[in-house]
């Protein structure tokens, strides 16, 4: 665990993004003496009292700390950071910091995909316990400033990337979530394995009292079987034809339903009750319904949030209909296995698809895309990977580039189905994130609604 002694001149903060400016001010506020070392920042904001060092990092320089902390941002196979491992340099990650001084339940919920949608939801039911509940880390405000609350609720929820994972040397969720592990990010790890080996971390202290959530399939057997060796509660998910089978999950069949396990037994919401769309969706409103009732949450309360929930925005999300079509926005599917579930989602789709792949092999789209998709718009700037995958798959695409294009020809195709962005691709390419992306798309189907 890392010890923060004040006026420790052995501390650098690496990357001073959103995450590093949070370590900064919590050292600030402790009075702990650090060094920010940022390759692009020029200043550092006029809040923090840092020493800032930009340009390239060095390993020279760097090996004489002590103890790094290293934002999410940066690469942890970065070569400097691979020199100075080697070294007596204790690199470590804010989740470190926070774990060292959080005294109450942790939940941690990690995996490629839904991660945000888990989190929020499990928020809003474990909100109903006496003292609330505080969700940070990979969404919302970055898990330090948590701390800084004065009303620090007595249990927190966080989202937790590859990234945060792999440079954390101690964490102990009492409940945490492995939902899956997809191909994306891999241009930030060294490989696919490395990949899968941080999301594992989450795990790797649990015991007697904990619980994990699993899914059941993708060769979890051995990992369940070692945590429950440990004494560790191993619950799984995943879509079923028999309740019985898992904790959690989509009963498949007629009538399909979302399921959960009490103490009192098995409750279950017909998932033509609900309001989001898509059975990766539904998956993880059971997921977060097995979380609340693991914590007393009452299943009446669970029924009304999940009846209620509408999803969060830029995933599959109900923006309107135009031109005779219902619009979607699915911008949060920035890898092919996220977008494969939201076309799985509809019979027939007009879809809008392009972004920056990052090296990922559209290719297993291919089955999905044969079967769902009617027509396809292209764009962002790496058009390549979509006009091979399209042109073997026998569906009729345009490369429109430009958002306001594709939702323009989207709404003239002579087919009253549904366009779904969702992209199958990062969006650094043409917006900032995916968020900006999505809103690019809800706002020009706003514009041609009002011009209809």
């Amino acid at each position: 665990m890392i010890t923060i002694r004040k006026n420790d001149p052995e501390v650098g903060i690496i990357g001073m993004g959103q995450t590093g400016c949070s370590v900064a001010r919590f050292f600030d506020a402790r009075g702990v003496a650090y060094v920010a070392f940022d390759e692009f920042l020029k200043t550092l904001p006029e809040d923090i009292r840092g020493v800032l060092r930009s340009g390239p990092l060095k390993a020279k320089v760097l090996s004489k700390f002590k103890r790094i902390i290293v934002s999410p941002g940066i690469a942890w196979h970065h070569p400097a950071l691979v020199a100075i491992r080697e070294n007596d340099v204790q690199l470590l990650g804010d989740l470190d910091i926070f774990r060292e001084h959080f005294s109450g339940d942790l939940l941690a919920v990690t995996g490629t995909n839904g991660k945000s949608t888990v989190v929020h939801l499990m928020g809003q039911l474990l909100e109903v316990l006496s003292g609330g509940v505080d969700i940070g880390g990979n969404i919302g405000i970055p898990m330090l400033d948590m701390l800084g609350k004065s009303d620090v609720s007595p249990r927190t929820v966080l989202e937790l990337s590859s990234f945060q994972l792999e440079r954390c040397q101690y964490i102990h969720p009492r409940w945490a979530a492995l939902l899956n592990v997809q191909p994306d990010h891999v241009d930030m790890h060294a490989d696919m394995h490395a990949y899968e080996a941080a999301k594992l971390r989450l795990f790797a202290r649990q015991g007697d009292g904990d619980t994990a959530m699993l899914p059941c399939e993708g060769g979890r057997d051995a990992l369940a079987a070692d945590l429950q060796q440990r004494g560790v509660r191993v619950r799984r998910f995943g879509k079923v034809t028999d309740a019985q089978q898992v904790d959690a999950g989509v009963l498949g069949g007629s009538g399909q339903e979302i399921f959960w396990t009490a103490d009192d037994g098995l409750h279950q919401v017909a998932i033509n009750q609900v309001m989001v769309r898509g059975e990766h969706q539904h998956i993880n409103l059971a997921i977060a319904a097995q979380a609340a009732a693991d914590f007393g949450v009452s299943s009446v309360v669970i029924r009304e949030l999940l009846t209620a929930f509408r999803g969060l925005d830029h995933r599959l999300r109900y923006v309107g209909n135009c031109a005779g079509k219902p619009w979607y926005d699915d911008s949060k599917a920035t890898n092919p296995d996220a977008a494969i579930a939201a076309l799985n989602s509809f019979e027939h789709v007009i879809w809008v698809c392009g972004g920056l792949t990052k090296g990922v092999d559209l290719m297993p789209m291919l089955p999905t895309v044969r079967k769902r998709v009617a027509q396809a718009f292209i764009i962002g700037t790496n058009v390549q990977p979509f006009t091979a995958l399209l042109e073997k798959s026998g569906i009729p695409y345009r490369v429109v580039t430009h958002m306001q294009d594709a939702v323009v020809q989207a709404a003239e195709v002579n087919m009253q189905l549904p366009v779904l962005l969702s992209p199958a691709a990062a969006s650094m390419d043409q917006f900032t994130n995916y968020a900006e992306r999505g809103r690019s798309f809800t706002q020009v189907v706003a514009t041609l609604e009002k011009a209809a």
